[in-house]
Order: structure tokens, then C-alpha cells, then sequence
């Protein structure tokens, strides 16, 4: 399949104006009709590996596909928080796995910091199975792989701020039908039905005027959206688009209690994460490859503050990766952060190089890694919540990077 991209645009049009994107599965139109930033600086495009849906918006702010520098995707957390309207509480934030994790737990925590409530709580659905109790099950869609699991919170205080909340707020990186949500609004309020307002956040809202309307209209409960750009696209497939080769997506059911042991938001969290929490001791040193988390924040002096560095995280596994890149670069580290995936994307367009491998939950789905060239790096630090042996050798190997359990 032929993956080359052509973007083509008005003359002496800018960033608020159509787009025509030829993409190797077919041609897509977009037209911006507000955005707080250039289209340019916030997402381009690529073609996906999924006979449902042939195109992808791919983001340059969230730090999943494309990597990007920490301030850059904070700065997307604080704008978005800075929009969410005065909400009755408690408040649940959710963040939709795999790709809005990072998104929505950092949107959780710039709200806490503007507001300063303290009846707000932060949860991400997941994939996985775990010996947990259940609260809600939903689909997505058009989602290589639809199912989404949120689970009853840990502790007592937490499930008793999750059953009585009375407003959501729903995470993800696009919104392009507004389907995602009107399901998972839906299955909260069968299962919570005290909620009474409704807010959906995005970075960029594809949906247009019409059919976001809709999608507020079907909703049990009143709504609002907010983003940091809203347009409308249409796609048409390309007539002589051959067979998709799609790869395992679907997970073995299997429960994973053994390989996560700890919760960064699969079963709620409360307060905020201190960045500096998250470098293990030592960790400016070269050789360190240690794997304990013991909160020091002693960094070598040999390193100097220009040496390039790229902090992965894992799949869902997100958060706390983010917030180490986050705490290097405040440190004067030249940083990057993105994390793998399980979403198959053709190359071309935004997507200039890929890595296959092996996933470290057991189900033996294959994984991925997107723009990132260990050429363009000095050093690349592999965070994970699994175990050391869960982790492929031919990401470490060809990365030649230090793993680090978080």
C-alpha cells in the first residue's frame, strides 16, 4: 500500500481554514472553525490500520504518537482545565484508555489546582481485567479494540465519592462522532444515577456544529463540550483500498493482578502526584538502571542540561512517566515523552517511522512505538508498571534503552 500523505490548503489560507489530507486509504477534508492554537501545532494525520475507520488525527500535544516536549503537554492539561464550567459535586474525571490516560489524569490535576476542591475524584478505564469489583463496562465503537472497563475504587472514602458524584467530566484526545461518550454517560448514570451534569473534554472536536448537537441531545443528562479546537472533517475511502492487515487487539481475558500491582488511576485516585516523586535515586547517572522509586531527587552533574533525552511509558501505564519527563525538564533536561500503544497505524504522514513488539500485560497483542529514532537521543528511559521480565528485548535492544519500573 502506497503510504505517502498529501496535505493541500487554500491559497493564502491559515490555520482556521479547510484542509484536504490525501491519505493511502482515502482522502480526508477538515475545516477548523475555532482553536486556541495553530491545527499545525496541535495534531496532523495518518491512516489507520482498521477496516472500521481509515483515517486518524494524530496529536503533536499529547505525547502518545508523536513525541512531544512535557511543558508542551501541560500547557494542553491547563487549557483544558481552565475551561471546565463550576460543576456540583463530587466531581469524576475519567480518562479513556489507552490513549487519553496521561490526559486526563493531568487534566484532573491542573482542575484540582484551579479550584482547589477537594471532593473531586480521578479514574481511567482500562482494558484489563482485574479481581476487582466492576463498576460500568462500555464500547467504543469505531475502536480497534472497544471494550473499557472502570472499576469500583479501592478504598471506601474514594467508592463513596464515586457512587454519590453528581458531575463527570470525560476525558479523551478527539472527539469525532460523540458516540464514545453518549455510551459511557449511558452506563454511568444506569449505574450512578445521581448525576446531573455532564462535561466532555477534548483537545480537538471533529464533530462539527450538527453533530455535536446531537450528541448533546442524546445524552440522559444536560452536557457541555469543551476543547482546544473545534471543526468538522468528512472522509472518503479510497475506491481501490485493498484488504487491511490487522493485528490481534482483542487481550486473552485473563485477569492481570500479578503483573500491576500498584494503581495510578485504574482504581481511583485523590490528590495530587509530585513529579520529583518519581526519580529513583541516582538517576542522572549513565549506569543507573535501578528500578526502585524511592522519591531522591539527587541528579548527576556529568550529564549536561542539553544531553536529549525521551522518557517512554507503557501502553496505560502513562502518568507517571510523564510527570519524570515533566520533573527533567524543570530540572533543564532537553526532554521528550510519549508512550507505546496497541493502536496499529500505517506509516506515512504524521507517522514517519514505527517499532513492533511484543506487549508486557500477556496477551500477546502486538505493540507499538511511533517517530521515535534512538538517533535523536542520547539517552531513552522505558518506564513500566509490570515486571522487569515482561518487557520484549527487541524494544530495549533496538532502543538500547534503560528500563525503569515505576
Amino acid at each position: 500500500m502506497n503510504s505517502s500523505v498529501t496535505v493541500t490548503a487554500p491559497a493564502g489560507a491559515d490555520s482556521l481554514a479547510r484542509r484536504t489530507i490525501e491519505l493511502p486509504t482515502g482522502r480526508l477534508v477538515v475545516d477548523v472553525k475555532r482553536s486556541d492554537l495553530p491545527l499545525d501545532d496541535i495534531c496532523g494525520f495518518a491512516s489507520r490500520r482498521n477496516p472500521k475507520r481509515g483515517f486518524l488525527f494524530v496529536s503533536k500535544v499529547l505525547g502518545k504518537h508523536i513525541p512531544a516536549r512535557p511543558s508542551a503537554v501541560r500547557d494542553i492539561h491547563r487549557r483544558l482545565a481552565a475551561k471546565i464550567p463550576n460543576l456540583p459535586g463530587p466531581v469524576v474525571v475519567i480518562g479513556m484508555a489507552e490513549t487519553a490516560i496521561a490526559l486526563g489524569h493531568g487534566v484532573y490535576e491542573e482542575y484540582l489546582r484551579v479550584t482547589g476542591r477537594n471532593d473531586v475524584l480521578f479514574i481511567h478505564s482500562t482494558r484489563y481485567r482485574l479481581h476487582r469489583p466492576v463498576a460500568l463496562e462500555f464500547l467504543e465503537e469505531h475502536s480497534h479494540a472497544a471494550d473499557h472497563i472502570i472499576y469500583l475504587p479501592e478504598n471506601q472514602e474514594m467508592a463513596c465519592m464515586f457512587r454519590s458524584a453528581r458531575s463527570l467530566v470525560l476525558v479523551d484526545d478527539e472527539a469525532s462522532t460523540g458516540k464514545t461518550f453518549v455510551n459511557l454517560v449511558k452506563a454511568f448514570q444506569a449505574a450512578l444515577p445521581g448525576i446531573q451534569q455532564v462535561v466532555t473534554a477534548v483537545i480537538t472536536d471533529w464533530r462539527g456544529p450538527a453533530r455535536t448537537q446531537e450528541t448533546l441531545s442524546a445524552m440522559p443528562v444536560p452536557a457541555v463540550s469543551i476543547a482546544i479546537l473545534e471543526g468538522q472533517y468528512g472522509f472518503t475511502p479510497a475506491a481501490n483500498l485493498q484488504a487491511v492487515d490487522m493485528p490481534k487487539v482483542v487481550g486473552n481475558g485473563a485477569a492481570k493482578d500479578r503483573l500491576i500491582a500498584g494503581n495510578c488511576g485504574r482504581l481511583g485516585v485523590t490528590g495530587l502526584l509530585r513529579g520529583d516523586a518519581f526519580v529513583p535515586a541516582g538517576f542522572g547517572c549513565p549506569s543507573v538502571t535501578s528500578s526502585r522509586n524511592c522519591g531522591e531527587t539527587r541528579h548527576c552533574s556529568r550529564i549536561p542540561p542539553a544531553r536529549r533525552h525521551l522518557v517512554l511509558g507503557t501502553g496505560e501505564f502513562a502518568y507517571p512517566p510523564f510527570l519524570l519527563a515533566e520533573e527533567l525538564e524543570r530540572r533543564g533536561l532537553d526532554v521528550r515523552y510519549q508512550s507505546t500503544t496497541r493502536s496499529p497505524i500505517i506509516e506515512g504522514g504524521a507517522i514517519s517511522c514505527s517499532l513492533t513488539f511484543g506487549d508486557n500485560y500477556g496477551d500477546g497483542i502486538p505493540n507499538f512505538l511511533y517517530n521515535a529514532r534512538r538517533e535523536d537521543y542520547d539517552r531513552i528511559i522505558l518506564c513500566h508498571e509490570t515486571p522487569a521480565a515482561t518487557i520484549d528485548g527487541a524494544l530495549t535492544t533496538t532502543l538500547r534503552a534503560e528500563a525503569i519500573r515505576l
